[in-house]
């Protein structure tokens, strides 16, 4: 399982070859962005904008632009997530949609990407239970979009599930596919990284911000510290590799 490092601090595409996973909205920010050392993946930014204004604002010709910029000012950009429409039921509250409308609009911009930025950008599966999930897949298929041929298949609102054991139901029940789980918990990769193609995570800035500083730093809290991030990272990789030697 390839595994992509959250952070929101831009300036690390510069510092480190370690797979990053980063926000547009982070980006949009910045009016020099630098060069990547190694490769990145980029996050739509769809759960803070569905959350701030309950739709997108972003059009889909104003993302392939964005994302063009990226993928030439930055470099190395890996693929770059959809502007889907998460499916969580307090998210439903803020769009007054339901989550079939949310499947259909993810699968569409989708399909309008596709054909704009090619192989860059993934298709995300979108729902709350598993059946949701599957439903979605057809949809997919009903476009001509068959998932099953797709290298990577982002799975979408599952990060806030509480239940680890309906995450991994989920999980397993796409594992025909090469999934990319949004937003890894340490206990879900633990039980389900095995069926797993990728994950990312910035579970390490939450636990940094509850930890002393790391000998040697000088800063109140590690939580935007990248020392402290790829020192994290490198544990859970070790980990997780241990885990299927183990098994």
């Amino acid at each position: 399982m390839r595994f992509w490092l959250g952070t929101h601090e831009v300036s690390w595409l510069g510092r480190t070859d370690v797979d990053l996973f980063i926000s547009r909205r982070r980006l949009m920010r910045q009016k020099t962005l630098p060069a990547a050392l190694g490769e990145w993946a980029l996050d739509s930014g769809g759960f803070t904008e569905l959350n701030l204004y309950g739709e997108w604002q972003t059009t889909a010709v104003e993302y392939v632009e964005q994302v063009r910029r990226f993928e030439s000012e930055i470099g190395n950009l890996s693929w770059v997530a959809p502007q889907d429409w998460m499916c969580e039921p307090f998210m439903l509250e803020k769009t007054g949609l339901t989550i079939e409308e949310h499947q259909m609009r993810t699968a569409l911009n989708f399909e309008q990407l596709r054909y704009a930025l090619g192989d860059l950008v993934i298709p995300v599966l979108q729902g709350w239970t598993r059946d949701d999930y599957l439903q979605h897949w057809e949809l997919y298929d009903a476009l001509h979009f068959p998932l099953e041929n797709e290298p990577l298949v982002g799975l979408g609102s599952v990060c806030r599930r509480q239940n680890t054991s309906e995450a991994g139901m989920i999980v397993r029940s796409l594992s025909e596919l090469q999934l990319h789980y949004f937003g890894a918990k340490l206990t879900g990769l633990e039980s389900f990284s095995d069926v797993l193609s990728s994950a990312d995570s910035l579970a390490w800035s939450y636990r940094a911000r509850n930890d002393h500083p790391l000998a040697g730093c000088t800063h109140k809290s590690c939580s935007n510290c990248m020392r402290y991030a790829i020192r994290w990272r490198d544990q859970l990789v070790a980990r997780l590799g241990q885990q299927r030697l183990e098994v």
